[in-house]
């Protein structure tokens, strides 16, 4: 998945011009121009490092003269204590681009970490990780370049790449049946359908109606098995809602083909790194 640097470049700049509205007081009345300094970022726990080449940017747009050495790449998994990167340079750039840098560079490294956590515990079955649209605001394709980085895949990235029958949809319209009768008329022959169903007699009358993916809301895993049963390989099933760390492998197991997760992005803890200076 290839970022667009002019969509990162303009996160960036956003950023610096919140964090920075004219000058750095501490920063630009400390120190004179031309006064150099190293630092590093450190791990302070287990995970998968993302946003590198992000945090490598911010310290050029602050305000540039930085060297930026790099010990890991995007995907890699790191150890408490690891190295992740080193710099040197203007340590004017160095020190207003610290915080930019380390709020996206952990953010995205917790995603990748959540991400990762969670596709290894349903290695052994045929379930994909997804995300979901519950983003924060205008982070969007940061995050869910972070979940691949993870190992994990993306669900439609906004309401104009696929049609989805969530339960409200349906409530409003009157049924499932009507409801993908009259969105089928309309959309192009490229557009496959998902239909959120909770429980066995709405799955029924989605396979009937021939929707491509089914989402079942909240379902026990027991329904979900017998969801599987009853779908037999005639639609893509989606298992969301509820789903945690200690339940995620049990409902793999039911023979779901895709797990999504909105915790991966809109509430996901922030992976611990430092970004230390040397005396």
């Amino acid at each position: 998945m290839q970022l667009l640097q002019s969509y990162i470049d303009n996160i960036i700049t956003t950023a610096l011009e919140e964090d920075i509205h004219y000058v750095d007081v501490t920063t630009d009345y400390l120190l004179p121009d031309g006064h150099t300094s190293s630092a590093y970022y450190v791990a302070k726990a287990e995970g998968v490092i993302c946003g590198l080449d992000i945090a490598k940017r911010v310290f050029e747009l602050v305000g540039g003269g930085v060297d930026f050495q790099a010990n890991c790449k995007d995907g890699d998994k790191v150890k408490k204590g690891d190295i992740i990167a080193v710099m040197s340079g203007d340590s004017k750039s160095l020190l207003k681009g610290e915080r930019t840098a380390l709020n996206i560079l952990q953010h995205l490294s917790g995603i990748a970490t959540a991400t990762n956590h969670c596709v290894e515990l349903v290695k052994d079955t045929k379930a994909k990780i997804t995300d979901t649209r519950k983003t924060l605001p205008c982070l969007r394709r940061l995050q869910k370049y972070a979940v691949t980085v993870g190992g994990g895949k993306n669900h439609r990235y906004n309401l104009s790449e696929g049609a989805m029958l969530k339960d409200n949809h349906i409530d409003v319209y009157g049924g499932i049946t009507p409801a993908v009768t009259a969105l089928r008329e309309k959309i192009g022959h490229m557009t496959k359908i998902e239909v959120e169903v909770r429980n066995l007699e709405e799955l029924q009358e989605a396979l009937t109606v021939g929707c491509e993916i089914i989402m079942l809301d909240n379902m026990s895993c027991e329904d979900m098995a017998k969801a599987v049963a009853i779908t037999n390989g005639k639609a893509l099933l989606e298992a969301s809602g509820n789903v945690t760390e200690e339940n995620i492998a049990a409902i793999a197991q039911t023979g779901v083909d895709i797990i999504s997760l909105g915790a991966l992005t809109h509430s996901v803890q922030c992976f611990d790194i430092s970004m230390k200076f040397n005396k």
